[in-house]
């Protein structure tokens, strides 16, 4: 495993090693979205990746850097959906048993997929330290090699991979990136991205109010806790990693917080005029630019979006 912040040849070989079992997935625009917000928006469309998340990325660099020893008796990690989906999908992409941890009210869609690619999976609490918990009893029952889902090297590693795609595939600079951040994985990987192979793109992120701790802890220079967690994003809930703090407070210039109505206008400006479909936690970034158009107006702006995986049966509008 990776055992410092990622440089620009270990996201380089990280992009190598999963190219062959992931998308290259599109980078779409809006002409109607561009005039609304006065930037031009350049979205690296994630919602169309394996698993239907980024989270493919981190999952398999993690998993296919495990030597056979580390994979014998399976891996495990804890999860409300993508990256358990992520780390299931990988583990039979080697042959591995997964043990996934996921919490009890986590969506059905997820749970489902996660089911349908073979992993076990344990329910408990949605709080970091029964996840945690519930991760450490499997792991002593197993001895399953464990990939925590945002704070890993191999895991930023991996995700910083859709932001260097992104980079790739346009013929002109980006004068922004924005990523939503939950525990940090996707914004770590994609800061770093954009400081080895986009010099002078600025990184900001997408976080919503309901869950608000990435904003403090970028303040403060540490973990702080959310004063609430409500939110209908809820691949975001989860707090930030100490590895990825570290990084995003060196590379990303600011973080924008929306509310649970601006993110579902937003999820459903891109379902009805990009024809998309987009989870909550992959509209938050939109929201933040509709939100703060005076940051964003006259600049080339990339669009992480990091996932289309939504219970169809309970969609908010």
């Amino acid at each position: 495993m990776i055992e410092s912040i990622p440089d620009k040849s270990t996201i380089e070989k990280a992009h190598k090693l999963i190219t062959p079992f992931i998308h290259r997935t599109p980078v779409l625009t809006s002409q109607y979205i561009n005039q609304l917000t006065g930037a031009e928006l350049f979205f690296k469309c994630e919602n169309f990746q394996k698993i239907g998340a980024f989270k493919a990325r981190g999952g398999l660099n993690a998993i296919l850097s495990l030597t056979d020893e580390q994979l014998k008796n399976g891996v495990t990690t804890h999860s409300s959906g993508n990256h358990a989906q992520a780390i299931a999908f990988a583990a039979a992409k080697v042959g591995a048993k997964a043990f996934i941890v996921m919490p009890d009210n986590s969506a059905a869609v997820k749970v489902k997929a996660v089911e349908g690619y073979g992993a076990q999976i344990t329910f408990c609490p949605n709080t970091p330290e029964d996840r945690q918990g519930a991760v450490d009893k499997i792991i002593e029952a197993t001895g399953a090699a464990f990939v925590h889902p945002f704070n890993n090297y191999a895991v930023i590693a991996g995700q910083g991979t859709a932001a260097k795609e992104l980079i790739e595939d346009l013929d002109f600079h980006l004068d922004a990136i924005i990523a939503p951040v939950g525990g940090g994985g996707l914004l770590s990987g994609t800061a770093l991205s954009a400081h080895y192979f986009s010099r002078g793109t600025e990184v900001f992120a997408g976080e919503p109010e309901g869950a608000a701790d990435a904003v403090l802890s970028f303040k403060s220079g540490k973990i702080e806790k959310a004063p609430y967690v409500k939110t209908i994003a809820d691949g975001l809930l989860t707090p930030l990693g100490p590895k990825n703090l570290e990084i995003i407070r060196k590379y990303v210039r600011e973080i924008l917080t929306v509310s649970d109505e601006e993110i579902i206008a937003a999820m459903r400006l891109m379902w009805e005029r990009m024809k998309i479909v987009v989870e909550p936690s992959g509209a938050v970034v939109l929201a933040a630019i509709l939100k703060n158009k005076e940051v964003f107006r006259g600049k080339k702006v990339g669009i992480i979006i990091s996932g289309g995986n939504v219970d169809l049966g309970k969609l908010p509008f």
